[in-house]
């Protein structure tokens, strides 16, 4: 049976493909996407999932925007790699996929109702909406399976020092979610960076020969262009889509049991994930953390996915 899924993102060229994976992938039922500001700002982010869904001719997938800033912060959108409208390249079609007129905790919260078995939640950006959720609705929490969350790093961030973009830009959201008891698998820089938009990658893409892979083709082209130029990294990593690929198919990567929290108070750390993979702490361990990535299996994944849209 598919593994029923809801994604909350903020597309962002990484979400966009964790969008076609979940909806190209017969072992997943995606029931309904989210949207929180972060790669770009609400209104961005939520055009551009209506765009990443019409694009590849995706139907009947309520879409419903969130939090348009973190709990306790200023929103800093991520332009200086996702451009200004956070999906920077290709010219975005108007979108078909209507926007759904519940906000995102409503429409999570009715399709967990919903459900027939415990859903998986697949935020990608931000914990922001995940975080109210639970905030406001406790009682969804026994119909949620587990989270698995692109975010955090066992080792350096890729926005501060120490932390990761969808850490930094709500720390408080992160903490209060791995805080909340819950079955969390964290997929952190240390692995996503593991998963990088060669060449042979692009052209493997871009021989699938349709208009789901034309359009990406050109997203990744701007996404490793921005890479190269702030980073250094000519080869971008695709971070987002290693979350759904966990749920299509554990063995896609090793995990290790570990104890993880977020930092909210540091000065040069905030947003950092202290991941204590040795148990240097002696506290219980309360996440998951993706460590190695099947390169290989997850690309095909994607190809296969991509392949099966339109």
């Amino acid at each position: 049976m598919p593994v029923p899924v809801i994604i909350d993102c903020d597309p962002g060229h990484d979400d966009v493909f964790a969008l076609w994976l979940a909806a190209g992938n017969p072992a997943i039922d995606l029931l309904g996407v989210t949207t929180v500001g972060g790669n770009g700002r609400l209104e961005h982010t939520t055009h551009n999932a209506r765009v990443a869904l019409t694009v590849a001719g995706v139907g009947g997938v309520p879409v419903a925007a969130g939090a348009d800033r973190p709990l306790r912060r200023e929103l800093t959108p991520a332009a200086w790699i996702h451009g200004e409208n956070a999906l920077g390249g290709p010219v975005l079609p108007d979108p078909t996929v209507p926007l759904d007129e519940r906000s995102a905790v409503e429409l999570i919260s009715d399709l967990l109702a919903e459900a027939a078995e415990p859903v998986t939640l697949i935020p990608t950006g931000p914990l922001t909406n995940v975080a109210t959720l639970l905030e406001q609705r406790p009682a969804v929490r026994e119909k949620i399976k587990e989270i698995i969350w692109m975010g955090g790093s066992t080792g350096r961030g890729n926005v501060r020092a120490y932390a990761e973009f969808n850490a930094w830009a709500d720390p408080e959201a992160a903490d209060l979610v791995v805080k909340a008891g819950l079955p969390f698998t964290m997929v952190g820089l240390n692995i996503s960076h593991q998963a990088l938009i060669t060449e042979e990658v692009l052209r493997s893409i871009a021989a699938i020969g349709n208009e789901t892979s034309a359009f990406g083709v050109d997203l990744l082209r701007f996404f490793c262009g921005a890479y190269d130029a702030v980073e250094g990294m000519p080869e971008a990593p695709l971070h987002d889509p290693i979350t759904v690929a966990l749920a299509i198919d554990r063995t896609v990567a090793t995990v290790r049991r570990s104890r993880v929290d977020v930092e909210t108070q540091g000065e040069f750390t905030s947003g950092a994930t202290a991941v204590d993979l040795r148990g240097m702490l002696g506290r219980e361990p309360n996440a998951d953390i993706a460590i190695t990535l099947d390169v290989p299996k997850f690309w095909q994944l994607v190809r296969d996915a991509v392949a099966n849209l339109k």
